[in-house]
């Protein structure tokens, strides 16, 4: 086998031009598709990362009233929506793909929070549980965060996140200052932000919508203080962070399943939903399936090209080659080792074609991915997979074994009496 490689090599080398010619196809086609599947895998995973997040893996589940989410400051408390029981947070904690849970409840603030003469407008107010900076993902860059006798003691204290400690206090420093939510003081005793830091892309009014309440400043107190500024025994919300980015679908419908079976409502359109948003990210990759599957298929085309190049060199390779083989039968060589030249000198030319192609698609896919980061504005990352280059490199090899099959056994089938006689 050594000698046949060693051989292939030597008919490659002595035919430098026709052999990189006949390359040029599976060398085409190899690095097209690697740059293709490089920057849709990349391409799919910066769609997942701007709708889902760099890796909080959060799903907040909440009550709607059909497609929209049910607003408290317009249609008031509904009936037969309990509060989220012990028991109830027990069964979400124990539900597949969650890792953590937390309950809240929340209001949007139009100037609703106040200091002094500046309102925070279109901020939120949450009422949080103990849990919930840490289930969101949320540090406390200044001061403190909420401790048991906060809320044992149903203390009027406050945690802002950055946005809303700008808005308010315009880089004054905002801890031991008091505010004012609904005319209820609190001191706020705490500043805290996302640990990610992740940054969501905003590109149509959808984005926004689906982003806003994130984007808008936040104000945090204690989950038994809430009745001091708003209503008792108002719906909660949960938000849960998955075990995975790919459980994030199950967990939350699982959550919303719980939520709904101790629901009571004579209206039926009432009920708790998961937000999505990896199915999100999944429904939009898929409306670009079709493109990207054309696109693979043309670059397959090249390689059937390239394929049938290697087939018509090597066989000018055993016409030119029928004395030299005539001489190796007549010495004795079989059948078998006749066809495995041919076999391993296709193979390695098809080879060396898949690994150039290979590092030019992986050169290509960073260009495509600068230049659509470049329109887009953010940052795409081909995505290059070990698996993606060795199937490339399996492939190219298969090609070379099925297209040299013809011209080796027309090798092996020649005479030597008639290979001989032929100059």
């Amino acid at each position: 086998m050594l000698e046949n490689i060693r051989l292939s090599f030597q008919g490659i080398w002595s035919h430098k031009m026709r052999s990189f010619l006949t390359m040029l196809g599976i060398i085409i086609g190899i690095g097209a598709i690697i740059a293709i599947v490089s920057t849709i895998q990349g391409t799919n995973e910066q769609i997942k990362q701007n709708l889902v997040g760099a890796g909080n893996n959060t799903v907040t589940v909440q009550l709607y009233q059909d497609e929209w989410t049910y607003e408290m400051d317009y249609n008031g408390i509904p009936d037969g929506v309990p509060v989220i029981s012990d028991d109830t947070m027990q069964q979400i904690l124990a539900a597949d793909g969650v890792e953590d849970a937390s309950r809240y409840t929340s209001r949007q603030g139009y100037d609703t929070v106040c200091y002094g003469n500046t309102s925070l407008s279109g901020g939120y107010v949450m009422g949080i549980d103990q849990n919930y900076l840490d289930t969101c993902s949320y540090a406390v860059k200044e001061g403190r965060g909420f401790d048991g006798n906060d809320y044992a003691k149903y203390r009027k204290v406050a945690i802002l996140d950055q946005d809303c400690a700008s808005s308010l206090f315009q880089g004054e420093d905002a801890i031991g200052k008091t505010i004012e939510i609904s005319g209820e003081p609190y001191i706020v005793i705490g500043i805290a932000d996302k640990k990610d830091g992740f940054e969501p892309v905003i590109n149509s009014m959808d984005d926004y919508y689906t982003y806003m309440q994130d984007s808008s400043g936040r104000v945090f107190i204690p989950s038994t203080t809430w009745p001091i500024v708003f209503q008792y025994d108002e719906p909660q919300s949960v938000v849960l962070r998955a075990t995975n980015t790919d459980s994030m679908s199950s967990a939350g419908q699982a959550v919303a399943d719980i939520l709904n079976a101790n629901l009571a409502v004579p209206d039926t359109t009432i009920q708790y939903k998961g937000q999505d948003l990896l199915k999100q990210a999944q429904d939009i990759q898929e409306l670009s399936q079709s493109t990207n599957r054309m696109l693979i298929w043309i670059a397959g085309i090249s390689l059937l090209v390239g394929g049938i190049g290697v087939m018509n060199i090597m066989l000018v390779s055993v016409t030119e080659r029928t004395r030299e083989i005539g001489i190796r039968k007549s010495l004795g060589a079989k059948t078998s080792s006749i066809m495995l030249q041919f076999l391993a000198e296709a193979a390695i030319l098809t080879v060396i074609g898949g690994l150039i192609g290979i590092v030019l698609g992986v050169l290509g896919g960073y260009a495509i991915c600068s230049i659509i980061s470049s329109s887009m504005g953010t940052q795409i990352t081909p995505g290059i997979s070990l698996s993606t280059i060795l199937a490339a490199t399996l492939f190219s090899c298969a090609v070379g074994v099925f297209f040299g099959i013809y011209p080796a056994k027309k090798a092996a089938k020649l005479s030597p009496i008639e290979a001989l006689r032929r100059n």
